[in-house]
């Protein structure tokens, strides 16, 4: 993991995720801490990793989430090379239809 995120800062934030109990309760607090914009663009990568999981074209994606070329390029990057954190999401989280 980046040493330049792995900050005190950071810690406090995910504790205070990982302290969060439901849906309702995830959106509560994230509508407090982000902006719709950032919302939607992590909502929207997780979306992109998980079509290319399942083995989607770029334009496929691309048509489905609105995302770019370029993002789902960089969320590629992320899940070939990246820390595996979407793998290990996708392991403990239901299969979900398209």
């Amino acid at each position: 993991m980046s040493k330049k995120i792995r900050t005190e800062a950071v810690d406090h934030l995910f504790e205070a995720i990982l302290s969060l109990n439901g849906t309702e309760e995830c959106y509560a607090f994230f509508e407090d801490i982000c902006t719709v914009n950032e919302l939607l663009s992590l909502s929207q990568r997780y979306e992109v990793a998980r079509m290319l999981r399942n083995h989607k074209t770029y334009l496929e994606i691309a048509e489905k989430t609105g995302a770019s070329t370029a993002t789902i390029s960089r969320v590629n990057r992320s899940l070939n090379y990246g820390n595996d954190g979407y793998d290990m999401v996708f392991a403990r989280t239901p299969e979900q239809e398209e």
